[in-house]
């Protein structure tokens, strides 16, 4: 399994912010079952202010390359993702048209169970 971290910003206007929340609350079954057809097999999203922060764990041949080719095939996908940019905005750094940006990970720290006995 793989797990990346993604970041984007949403616009800086509250209405507009508590609109793009009521959205993620009622995900249509097909824009979920893209996402899970690609590979992800968990995502969190969550937002500080207009930042948004984003978790997936995916399949070890999971590809960001194979799933926007599906999804620009996808015209459910190419809707949703029309209506969620009216919120969203790129984040510093994003190249241009760029929406989730990858984020590199500088630290890690894992327990071990047996250490904490």
């Amino acid at each position: 399994m793989k797990r990346y971290a993604l970041a984007l910003d949403l616009k800086d206007e509250a209405q507009l912010i508590a609109e793009y929340e009521q959205l993620h609350r009622n995900v249509a079954p097909e824009i979920k079952r893209s996402i899970t057809d690609s590979g992800i097999l968990r995502m969190s999203i969550y937002r500080f202010a207009n930042r948004m922060f984003m978790i997936i764990e995916t399949e070890d041949d999971f590809s960001f390359e194979d799933k926007a080719a599906a999804d620009a095939a996808n015209p459910l996908v190419q809707a949703w993702e029309q209506l969620t940019w009216k919120y969203q905005k790129a984040i510093p750094g994003a190249k241009p048209g760029e929406k989730w940006v990858v984020m590199d990970k500088i630290f890690d720290l894992s327990v071990n169970e047996h250490e904490n006995r």
